[in-house]
């Protein structure tokens, strides 16, 4: 690997749901867009300053024991209105799974499962900012 860092930034995050039309609308209607990009079971939003990739995927694709709304890691997506975007996720039919909560001076997140299963995590992160910043000159 040399000098190179093992994880150099987020790719694509994948979500799986068994309505797969129904999450597809669902992104949609929250995010403001429409995919940019579809295949017959698969629909992937470009999102945020660095276009990071949203996929949704038909759940009949999912991995063996896949259980929608089981314990899973949590991805958190930067936001800059954490109340306001936790209020829209919860009017567009989530449920809440972790309030609002401040981890420290400029780091606070939440998350909410979405209709599909998922958990979505949002983050209001200094530090991201200061990133996009710093790249932005």
């Amino acid at each position: 690997m040399g000098n190179s860092q093992t994880l150099r930034g987020l790719s694509t995050i994948c979500y799986y749901a068994i309505d797969h039309e129904a999450a597809k609308k669902w992104y949609s209607d929250f995010l403001g867009l429409p995919p940019y990009f579809e295949r017959p079971g698969y629909a992937e939003f470009r999102i945020g300053d660095y276009q990071h990739e949203l996929g949704l995927i038909d759940g009949r694709y999912a991995p063996a024991g896949w259980t929608p709304g089981a314990p899973a890691a949590i991805t958190y997506w930067h936001v800059d209105e954490i109340g306001e975007s936790l209020e829209k996720l919860i009017s567009l039919g989530a449920k809440l799974h972790e309030p609002v909560t401040e981890r420290g001076p400029g780091f606070v997140t939440a998350s909410v499962i979405d209709p599909f299963g998922n958990t979505l995590g949002i983050m209001y992160n200094v530090h991201y900012l200061e990133v996009l910043k710093a790249k932005q000159g």
